[in-house]
């Protein structure tokens, strides 16, 4: 398949969640469909006619199950990605290529225990707290200019 026949496929519009701690270190979970070391943002499709934040909070609590947040901010700007030629038409069932998503800055009040992945439909095997700035070290390289924003986002948030 040539990529030619993608390039006038939509961007998926979605949401993404930064969530911090009490320390200002952020979640990041390890895809279970992603074999190789990268981590990423809670994150997820909006459906229709659904308001942004309604679907910030719900794809949280689907792939987290945390529900104890304050609202911090929105990211003002929309973030997008290209998917890689090798993932085309192969994701979203080749619907899409790329994603344009809507970020919301949150803090999580609540205790760890309410932390669970093990969701009905699972997306993470693994989770943990990072240092904002070690965001980008982790990401997957088509991620990495919407990162690259959302770390810039929080250092002016945090400083």
């Amino acid at each position: 398949m040539s990529s030619n026949k993608f390039k006038n496929l939509p961007l998926r519009l979605g949401v993404g969640i930064v969530l911090l701690n009490s320390d200002n270190k952020v979640f990041v979970g390890k895809r279970i469909d992603n074999p190789v070391n990268f981590w990423q943002l809670p994150q997820g499709g909006i459906d229709k006619n659904e308001d942004l934040m309604c679907a910030a909070n719900r794809e949280l609590k689907e792939e987290t199950s945390i529900v104890s947040v304050k609202y911090i901010k929105e990211i003002e700007n929309w973030l997008s990605y290209e998917l890689p030629k090798n993932l085309l038409g192969k994701i979203w069932k080749g619907k899409y290529r790329g994603q344009k998503q809507k970020w919301f800055i949150m803090r999580f009040v609540g205790s760890e225990e309410e932390i669970n992945i093990k969701t009905e439909n699972a997306e993470f095997k693994e989770w943990k707290w990072i240092d904002v700035n070690q965001l980008i070290n982790v990401v997957v390289s088509f991620k990495l200019n919407v990162y690259k924003s959302i770390v810039k986002e929080l250092n002016i948030l945090l400083n």
